[in-house]
């Protein structure tokens, strides 16, 4: 079958939206990684912890879809709010909303990603996924990207090991 005009015109800026909403996603899922860590070592947290862990492969599909379900529309929202001139509402919810997503559905992906895939559909799904994520991962832009975070970083780190000791006194 052929696609029609129409459709063909709203291929690039559906595109153009998945891609920036993946780059987005990515870019908190390296801000949240030490967060995630830092919470499976918490030791209140062992009771759910097992709890999640005993979960059949859809139980935990379910208990992994409830934070993508519950705060994935947080992003529309706080676009809006931005292009109305909300910024600090907006800059707030997206941040909020995406960190706490990201970091809880990290955690419940860690403990339960052997049973996630046992899922055919998941599993088809996460590897889509997982390619997107590879392919914007070995572009140019991105990797220009990731360079130029290393050196800001590492000039923040440099500056602030030179000014700490004049704010430990």
């Amino acid at each position: 079958m052929m696609q029609s005009t129409m459709t063909k015109s709203l291929n690039a800026p559906v595109f153009a939206v998945a891609t920036f909403w993946l780059v987005i996603d990515g870019v908190f899922s390296y801000a949240t990684r030490p967060i995630t860590a830092w919470l499976s070592k918490k030791k209140f947290l062992v009771r759910v912890r097992l709890w999640v862990t005993s979960l059949g492969p859809y139980q935990s599909l379910a208990l992994f879809a409830i934070p993508v379900i519950t705060l994935e529309p947080a992003k529309p929202l706080s676009a809006y709010l931005l292009a109305t001139g909300h910024f600090f509402s907006g800059a707030v919810i997206f941040i909020t909303a995406e960190v706490l997503k990201l970091t809880v559905v990290e955690r419940l992906f860690q403990l339960n990603k052997k049973k996630l895939l046992t899922i055919r559909l998941f599993s088809g799904g996460y590897a889509y996924w997982r390619g997107v994520i590879d392919f914007i991962e070995s572009s140019r832009a991105w990797q220009a990207s990731k360079r130029m975070v290393t050196k800001a970083a590492y000039w923040i780190d440099k500056i602030w090991s030179q000014l700490r000791p004049a704010y430990v006194r």
